[in-house]
């Protein structure tokens, strides 16, 4: 059997964008920090996100059925922080500037991207409820904003390199007869 420390310590090397996801319906407000987001598939627009059972709001996110996942920038790792915290969720959004999408999930606003959907279909795996969502829309930050990750149990800012129109190496050609 696997050692669950040994796995932990593998998974904190792999490294994800990072997120707060949220919910507002009938169950009431919820939101949590998640690296656990994944693309499923771009017909229908569908994506995965992963939440613990035992968390106290996961029955507010099964209730309501709907969420979005606001994928955050290097300056808002604090509201990461915030919502990965014991705060209670009426203090956790007193954190960013926050607006609704179409299903009434907080979206962030400045966020580099905000995917709004309905929950489509729950798969209980292990700890974990894995969220299958449809979106339904999204915002796009038209800004050029730096992204955040998370790897090694840090955070860490991601900005895209402007790539330089000249080559790095130049490309070696020889006459084909040298490889026969």
């Amino acid at each position: 059997m696997l050692d669950r420390l040994n796995f932990r310590e593998a998974m904190s090397r792999l490294t994800g964008a990072v997120t707060v996801i949220t919910t507002n319906g009938p169950a009431g407000l919820g939101g949590f920090t998640a690296t656990a987001v994944c693309s499923i598939t771009d017909d229908p627009p569908m994506l995965l996100a992963c939440m613990n059972r035992n968390s106290r709001q996961h029955g507010v996110f099964n209730s309501n059925g709907v969420l979005c996942v606001n994928v955050l920038t290097a300056e808002q790792e604090q509201i990461s922080r915030v919502f990965a915290s014991p705060a209670k969720v009426e203090e956790r959004f007193q954190s960013g500037r926050w607006t609704v999408l179409e299903t009434g999930a907080p979206a962030l606003e400045n966020a580099l991207v905000n995917f709004d959907g309905r929950i489509v279909q729950v798969i209980e795996a292990g700890t974990h409820s894995i969220f299958l969502c449809q979106i339904v829309t999204l915002r796009i930050e038209t800004d050029d904003p730096t992204g955040l990750a998370y790897y090694g149990r840090k955070y860490h800012p991601i900005a895209e390199k402007k790539r330089d129109e000249t080559p790095l190496h130049q490309p070696l050609l020889r006459p084909l007869n040298e490889f026969l």
